[in-house]
C-alpha cells in the first residue's frame, strides 16, 4: 500500500504571464480516495492540475503537500510522491513502448545506479495492467491513439508515486476502452491507496467512479463533496449551462445527467423535474 499524504491549495491563484486562469481555489484532496474536477471547457480545470503539480507556477496562495509549499520540495523528492499524465504527451521518435514505459522510472534513479530487478518488476506491472505488454517492443508512432493512451498511462503507473495526477485520461478512447482506463485506476487506487486525481469531461462518467468531485468555473470552485451530494440539475446548469434531469443510474446508482436540449425531448416532460432535487 501507498502512504498517505496531505494535499492542499490555500487561495491559490495561477494562470500564464498575466492571465488569471485559477483564481482563489481552496482545496482539500482526499488521501487514497479518487477525486475529478469537472466544469466547462477553459473553465481552468487542466490548469489548477498543472499547478498543483508544479508544471505551472503559482501567481498567489500555495499548494501543500505534508505541510510543505511544493515550491520548497526538491524536483526528485516531488516526483517520488506526486505523478502527473498531462492531456497530451510527445513521445520521443522511434521510441519504443517499453523504452517510453521505463522513463516512468526516473524518479527512482540514483546518480550512477544501474537498472534493477525492481525496475524490470514495475515496468512489466505497468505494461500488463494497462494490456499494452504485447506492444512492448513496438515503436510508439506505429500505435493507434487508443493504444498510445494506455501506454502513457504505463508509464504513469510504473512512477509508482503515492498521488497520481491525470489530465483527461481517456483522450482518444472509444467507449469501452474508456471504461477499462477508469475501472483500471479504480482497480489501482483500490489494491495500491494511490490517491488519484482526474481532469474528465463527461460528467456521468465522473459521477460514476469519483468518490469526490471539484466542480470549477471561471477558474473557481463552486462545488465540492461526494458526487450524490454535487451533481444536481441546479449544478449542472450553473457550471455547464446546460438544463437537464438528473436521476440515479439504473446501473451504479450514481447520479446520471440527462440533458434537454431543444429536440427529441418528451413533451410530457416537466422541465423543472428532477428526482434528485426534490
Amino acid at each position: 500500500m501507498t502512504a498517505l499524504h496531505t494535499l492542499r491549495t490555500d487561495a491559490l491563484v495561477s494562470g500564464y504571464g498575466r492571465t488569471t486562469i485559477v483564481d482563489d481555489i481552496d482545496l482539500e484532496i482526499p488521501s487514497g480516495r479518487i477525486s475529478v474536477i469537472v466544469g466547462a471547457n477553459a473553465c481552468g480545470k487542466s490548469t489548477l492540475l498543472k499547478t498543483i503539480s508544479r508544471l505551472v507556477p503559482v501567481q498567489g496562495g500555495a499548494v501543500v503537500l505534508d505541510g510543505k509549499s511544493i515550491d520548497q520540495i526538491p524536483t526528485k523528492e516531488l516526483a517520488r510522491t506526486l505523478g502527473l499524465l498531462p492531456q497530451q504527451p510527445i513521445a520521443p521518435e522511434g521510441i519504443v513502448v517499453a523504452d517510453l514505459v521505463g522513463r516512468g522510472r526516473h524518479p527512482h534513479q540514483k546518480l550512477f545506479r544501474s537498472w534493477t530487478q525492481e525496475d524490470d518488476r514495475a515496468v512489466t506491472e505497468a505494461l500488463r495492467a494497462t494490456g499494452v505488454l504485447e506492444l512492448a517492443d513496438r515503436a510508439i508512432d506505429e500505435l493507434s491513439g487508443g493504444q498510445r493512451q494506455r501506454v502513457w498511462i504505463a508509464m504513469a503507473l510504473a512512477q509508482e508515486t503515492d498521488i497520481l495526477l491525470l489530465d483527461e485520461p481517456t483522450t482518444f478512447l472509444d467507449v469501452s476502452h474508456q471504461i477499462e482506463v477508469l475501472d483500471l485506476l479504480t482497480d489501482f487506487n483500490a489494491s495500491r491507496g494511490t490517491t488519484i486525481v482526474m481532469v474528465l469531461h463527461d460528467i456521468n462518467l465522473a459521477a460514476r467512479y469519483a468518490d469526490h468531485l471539484f466542480a470549477l468555473k471561471h477558474g473557481r470552485l463552486v462545488a465540492s463533496g461526494a458526487p450524490v451530494d454535487v451533481v444536481t440539475s441546479a449544478l449542472v446548469r450553473e457550471v455547464f449551462d446546460l438544463d437537464s434531469q438528473v436521476m440515479p443510474d439504473p446501473v451504479s446508482g450514481t447520479p446520471l445527467v440527462l440533458p434537454r436540449g431543444r429536440h427529441h425531448v418528451l413533451g410530457a416532460t416537466d422541465a423543472s423535474t428532477d428526482s434528485r432535487d426534490s
